[in-house]
């Protein structure tokens, strides 16, 4: 257990395998020869040795991780079952930690690049703040589709796309997922400003993609052989 006052995290890894057109998990798929969920628990273990890290799954898949977590070197973890939606997950993954944290982070369990740089920056920020979430400006030109179908172009230099991790005072998010689920939740961000507070952004990583296709896992087995060789 994490000391009091110390920090948690909730890894929340409760997708399937729809989009990449697998029946396995995502967060189960082999990446650089071991699971996406390997890679992330170790990668926020690095940043957060000391961290108290619950992972969130569907319960139906709890014995297959028991089973693949055996089988390979895992950073120390808890497990426990999540809910209907995302934010039920969450809930349940706030349940799980107790109320001996000062700081929660929030991760996707199928984003397993995120860098030690990243995950600290995310938890200074909301030391100072309150609330911090990574984001990136996109690349390419937006456009948004009206109810006729017609479109029109956006200013991409106004817009950023949210990562995880994010990360908050222990009391912020707790109050935050006292509320009753809502259609409009999409992060934990969203949960959080439904509650009044404020959320702070900070420089999120390209490379910090989330796994969804076959073509992210790619990507992400690609960038891991070049850190190797840059090592």
């Amino acid at each position: 257990m994490a000391e009091r006052g110390g920090i948690g995290v909730i890894i929340v890894a409760g997708g399937s395998g729809r989009r990449m057109g697998s029946a396995l998990p995502k967060q189960f798929l082999m990446l650089h020869n071991r699971p996406v969920l390997a890679h992330t628990i170790d990668r926020v273990r690095e940043a957060l040795p000391a961290a108290r890290i619950v992972v969130v799954l569907p319960e139906e898949h709890i014995p297959l991780w028991r089973n693949l977590a055996a089988r390979f070197d895992i950073a120390g973890h808890e497990v426990t079952a999540g809910g209907s939606e995302r934010f039920h997950s969450v809930r349940n993954g706030l349940a799980a930690l107790g109320d001996d944290v000062r700081l929660i982070v929030v991760h996707d369990g199928v984003r397993p690049m995120a860098s030690k740089k990243l995950i600290l920056r995310t938890v200074l920020e909301a030391e100072n703040s309150g609330a911090a979430i990574p984001v990136v400006a996109p690349a390419d030109s937006c456009r948004e589709i009206a109810e006729d179908g017609t479109s029109h172009p956006l200013d991409r230099s106004r817009l950023r796309m949210v990562q995880t991790p994010q990360a908050f005072r222990a009391e912020v998010l707790r109050q935050a997922y006292g509320q009753e689920f809502s259609e409009a939740f999409t992060d934990d961000a969203s949960v959080v400003e439904a509650a009044g507070y404020t959320v702070t952004l900070c420089d999120g990583e390209r490379e910090n993609i989330k796994i969804t296709t076959p073509s992210d896992l790619t990507m992400a087995e690609a960038v891991l052989n070049a850190r190797e060789d840059e090592a």
